[in-house]
């Protein structure tokens, strides 16, 4: 992937280019991080982007900062355009907080396989996929450098290998089911179900734990419709869903997982507005609010104007 930046802000010193989204370092602890309307999948940037994507997972992942603050402190400082956070530079902790409350996705699958052990976490037998579990388990994931795969790891391992200090570590834990508590109440009040989710934190240079990144958007989550969702279980039926699954599951269907000499099928104009349609969906339903698509058309220079408008003001 292309990693020259596509801007140059004032104070700028580094910049990196994640899967999904840049991120400018300003000054000394200062982030500009750029929602794009990239899509990834099984690890792997798709070729063609989603319009109104990256104002989507911004302005969703603005929504539940602003609305999960009194439970752990955020990074965010500003959103000075509809794909533009600025916020706070922190040291990542290098692992994702992963939390499952039904048996969907990556869970279901190797639950299917026939094992009943999740990243040191036992499941019970029994259980349907989509199933809700008796409570919600964390199953923590390494962080992927450069494209590489997450990997599933467990509580003790990550302790032991002094990833994470058990202090922190629990920490961590406590904030992880306090956000997703709050997530799901938001989601049943909205129609749906918040099935799972990840989190990520950081440190600031003071030793303050800040949630980083994004919260509750349909790229680090998974939704469900409540609305129908036992009757679905109970006739064995997919569930309808709010989340980027349609996508690995429409890749998966067209032969591709990521895999060594697999390539990614074609997507057609119509599979892209799917997708897009998707996205708007999700946030509407979640945010209860209009989306209000910002233009395509000149977003660059926007985003270019925008953040030096908001950096002259803000920074001394």
């Amino acid at each position: 992937m292309d990693q020259q930046p596509t801007y140059q802000f004032t104070g700028q010193n580094n910049f990196y280019r994640g899967k999904v989204r840049d991120v400018y370092s300003i000054g000394e602890d200062l982030l500009v991080m750029v929602a794009s309307n990239r899509i990834s999948a099984f690890d792997v940037v798709l070729p063609r982007p989603i319009p109104g994507k990256g104002q989507v997972l911004n302005q969703i992942a603005e929504h539940f900062l602003e609305a999960t603050k009194d439970i752990v402190p955020n990074w965010r400082l500003a959103t000075p355009d509809p794909q533009v956070t600025v916020g706070h530079r922190a040291e990542p902790f290098k692992v994702e907080m992963v939390i499952r409350g039904y048996l969907a996705g990556h869970a279901a699958r190797t639950y299917k396989s026939g094992l009943r052990e999740l990243c040191g976490v036992a499941l019970p037998e029994g259980l349907k996929e989509n199933d809700a579990l008796p409570t919600p388990i964390i199953t923590p994931a390494t962080k992927a450098e450069h494209g590489d795969h997450d990997e599933d790891i467990s509580r003790e391992d990550i302790i032991a290998k002094g990833i994470v200090s058990e202090e922190d570590y629990v920490q961590l834990e406590a904030y992880t089911r306090a956000l997703f508590a709050r997530g799901s109440q938001m989601a049943k009040e909205r129609g749906l179900i918040l099935v799972d989710t990840k989190y990520e934190f950081g440190k600031l240079s003071d030793g303050t734990i800040v949630l980083i990144d994004e919260i509750h958007t349909p790229d680090s989550s998974r939704y469900f419709y409540l609305d129908g969702y036992q009757e679905r279980q109970d006739r064995g039926e997919a569930q309808r869903q709010l989340s980027k699954e349609f996508v690995r599951e429409w890749l998966m269907e067209n032969g591709f997982q990521g895999k060594e000499g697999q390539n990614v099928p074609e997507m057609s104009d119509e599979f892209v507005e799917t997708v897009s349609t998707r996205y708007r969906e999700l946030y509407e339903h979640i945010t209860g609010k209009t989306f209000e698509p910002a233009p395509l058309e000149g977003a660059e220079e926007r985003i270019q104007q925008n953040v030096e408008a908001y950096l002259r003001q803000n920074q001394k």
